[in-house]
């Protein structure tokens, strides 16, 4: 495997909100990875500075061992950002055209317009699409070059499920056919269907950087709400990665839910009205959190 791209000891700040924390991390070729989070985490920023369009505060980044912010390294360079900006007067296969012409290996408007499904649109005005068709074209232009890395932030915001899944399965075919891919979301799903190797972030800081089911058995936590009048006493249970009161209630964020009840009955703590259920991705990031000794993963929306 080849390097592509590193991230080495890099902070970036906006004003007094460190958005990315001494972030280091290498991408090989040949792999698709996720970088999972929760919305603020620092994922977007990554990506901003590995194409070059952001500076480090401090750390260094690179870019096919070159720097990102010169042009001539980006050119095996293929994004999508979160926001679609399109020309609303040009013609969908008007706008691959155009975009294809900045590479000098390129992919015809043909051959992308079919491998992403946009044959039926490839006359009409971008101005005239619907959100999630203007987002499958920007995917799609993300590969218009034949990059040997792609980087696609929040690549199916917007899309219904039919779209989603067939997005990913053209990301697949690109990936198998040499591109790296390098994937940002908020959607465990997103990520369990995509990646290999998952990165975690949560308040500009690398929380896990493992296969995706070793990150999978860290995150997913089941959450245990119930009533007591000894809600300290259960919180220090063993299993409670991390314990919330609301008034007379508590949450409890456990790993193993079957375990916990089976601590919690034998400790003869009293309790009752017990409810268990899957935590969301934001509670299951704030379990992980609390477990590294990490900051609270919230930060400015630069981020």
């Amino acid at each position: 495997m080849t390097t592509l791209a590193t991230l080495d000891h890099v902070t970036r700040r906006f004003g007094t909100v460190t958005a990315v924390d001494d972030v280091s991390l290498d991408i090989q070729s040949g792999s698709i990875l996720g970088l999972l989070g929760p919305n603020g985490a620092g994922k977007t920023t990554v990506l901003s500075m590995l194409q070059g369009l952001r500076r480090p505060t401090s750390g260094t980044v690179r870019l096919f061992d070159a720097d990102p912010t010169v042009a001539a390294s980006r050119q095996h360079l293929g994004s999508t950002p979160q926001e679609t900006a399109l020309p609303p007067t040009l013609r969908v296969g008007e706008v691959i055209d155009f975009v294809g012409r900045h590479f000098e290996n390129r992919v015809s408007v043909e051959e992308l317009s079919k491998e992403f499904g946009l044959d039926d649109l490839i006359r009409r005005q971008t101005g005239a699409l619907s959100g999630g068709q203007k987002r499958r074209l920007s995917v799609a232009l993300a590969f218009v070059g034949r990059p040997k890395l792609v980087l696609l932030d929040e690549p199916t915001t917007g899309l219904d499920v039919d779209a989603r899944h067939a997005l990913w399965d053209a990301v697949r075919r690109q990936h198998a056919a040499g591109s790296t891919v390098v994937v940002t979301s908020h959607y465990l799903e997103e990520i369990e269907a995509l990646a290999e190797r998952v990165v975690v972030m949560g308040g500009g800081r690398v929380l896990a950087d493992d296969s995706l089911a070793g990150v999978l058995g860290r995150v997913a936590t089941r959450l245990v709400r119930l009533s007591s009048p000894v809600l300290d006493a259960i919180g220090r249970l063993d299993g409670v990665a991390h314990f919330e009161q609301d008034q007379e209630a508590g949450v409890f964020s456990v790993h193993d839910s079957d375990d916990f009840l089976r601590r919690l009955v034998g400790s003869g703590l009293e309790f009752r009205n017990l409810t268990v259920r899957g935590a969301s991705l934001e509670e299951a990031f704030l379990s992980l959190t609390e477990s590294t000794g990490s900051a609270d993963p919230k930060e400015s929306a630069a981020a």
